[in-house]
């Protein structure tokens, strides 16, 4: 319990995580206790993009003088950090209770606990002074989302890539099929001259040309934050100084200008939900790619996309105060530690695996999957572990998506650990959320797609100038 928030041991326990407390059950039991009291009083929260547009969240909360209303404050801070890096935002805007609107503002603050939010979201991404403005649930600006169309295109000769953090991956596309796919391995965390990543991108745009007889478009995804093709933030560069981070902002208008055809990238994540949306077709899909982190990308039930971040590597789904933190932002419990490479190697020691330390993030995730496809009982119970993670995770998820369809892919799905993922996620949503097995389709795609179908979806991303 932490200043009246209950946490929630779940039904289905990690095999080797018995700390593990979902939001998701914490949140719900919060919202019914709101409910049975009879003392609840309306919270709306609103987030405001460098665009203009808004995205609201309605909840309820104990009112100001109940004996219970501290709970509120972990809810609503744990609420506002989900939304930030699902939907993002400069502004935010805390409707209800003085007291929680206070609260969040000191806590999103440069002397706050989620000071690392405050910069990022503000200076870095949205390039505005991050806010918070306590008011009136009334007084909370109404919602102005803003959808456009994603890819689709597969007409002519096109390029796709992916960058991940530990593989890059690149396609060639003719008409919609992929006459060329080609995965290296390399390591662009670590690298602090911004020519190792032009040099590699450009080895693997050049290896799938030269298996075309022409390029007509090329498109990419990459994690990060990219508007209008420009590099705002992205952990691929993480290891470039800050004085030289301008060679890396226009990096793909670059390659754009040298190819002279249109050239689209995307977050990984975007790709991610595309790549569903167009293989099952159908929309309102949630797209989880499990690579060196965890990237997020929504199709709506329209086919569109959002002008949200979908970042979900740093949305809270683990409300343990023992949960792992998370090396970039501080935070505990965010997803990247339940749903990449980070998550394996995390659970291996306690499996009993001993991975080297000096090899690659691919070498290591090789090792352990291969421990898998051995029959190792402790590789079973850590992908069995990120089974459990996926379904109330996925269950969190539902609270703040319209959803009919989750895809799961990348790399650490490659294999029998997808199915064992899967069948975990399916496992806790069965048992403890009946309405949400019903509506929501958990899926993997084919073992092809699963490791490089986010390039091929990637090809379709620009529209070819006519």
């Amino acid at each position: 319990m932490l200043g009246g928030f209950v946490l929630i041991e779940p039904d289905f326990v990690p095999p080797l995580d018995p700390g593990f407390r979902p939001a998701v059950l914490a949140n719900h039991v919060f919202l019914n206790q709101v409910k049975r009291s009879a003392a609840g009083v309306p919270l709306v929260l609103g987030l405001e993009r460098a665009d203009g547009s808004v995205s609201r969240f309605e909840t309820e909360v104990f009112r100001e003088d109940h004996p219970r209303a501290k709970a509120d404050l972990r809810y609503v801070e744990r609420v506002v950090k989900f939304l930030l890096w699902q939907r993002g935002g400069w502004k935010v805007y805390v409707g209800g209770p003085g007291f929680i609107g206070r609260h969040i503002a000191e806590t999103y603050s440069p002397s706050g606990e989620r000071a690392f939010d405050y910069h990022f979201m503000g200076e870095d991404v949205y390039e505005k002074p991050f806010t918070v403005v306590s008011c009136a649930p009334d007084d909370v600006p109404p919602e102005k989302e803003t959808t456009q169309p994603l890819g689709r295109h597969l007409d002519g000769c096109r390029i796709g890539f992916d960058l991940g953090a530990s593989d890059r991956k690149v396609s060639a596309v003719v008409d919609g099929r992929a006459v060329f796919t080609e995965e290296v391995v390399w390591e662009p965390r670590k690298q602090s001259d911004p020519a190792y990543h032009y040099n590699e991108i450009m080895a693997g745009l050049r290896m799938a040309a030269s298996k075309m007889p022409r390029v007509d478009a090329i498109g990419g995804s990459s994690a990060g934050v990219y508007i209008n093709n420009q590099v705002k933030v992205a952990s691929l560069f993480r290891g470039v100084p800050k004085e030289r981070f301008g060679e890396v902002k226009d990096l793909f208008l670059r390659i754009r200008d040298e190819f002279k055809v249109p050239l689209e990238v995307v977050n990984d994540g975007e790709v991610t939900a595309l790549a569903g949306s167009m293989s099952l077709e159908d929309n309102a899909v949630l797209g989880i790619a499990l690579g060196s982190s965890e990237a997020g990308g929504y199709v709506t039930p329209d086919g569109n996309i959002t002008g949200w971040l979908n970042e979900l590597a740093f949305a809270p789904i683990d409300y343990s105060i023992e949960a792992p933190v998370d090396e970039w932002s501080g935070d505990r419990g965010a997803g990247a530690s339940y749903f990449s490479q980070q998550c394996v190697f995390r659970l291996a020691p306690r499996a009993g695996i001993e991975i080297p330390k000096d090899i690659s993030d691919a070498e290591k995730l090789n090792l352990a999957q291969e421990r898998l496809e051995a029959g190792d009982d402790g590789a079973r119970k850590t992908w069995q572990s990120m089974g459990y993670y996926a379904g109330y995770g996925i269950a969190h998820y539902a609270d703040f998506y319209n959803l009919r369809h989750v895809l799961i892919l990348g790399r650490c799905t490659s294999g029998s650990g997808g199915r064992i993922i899967l069948d975990g996620a399916n496992e806790v949503l069965r048992g403890d959320f009946a309405g949400l097995a019903d509506d929501i389709k958990i899926q993997l795609p084919d073992e092809k797609s699963r490791r490089v179908g986010q390039s091929i979806a990637a090809a379709s991303l620009p529209a070819l100038n006519k």
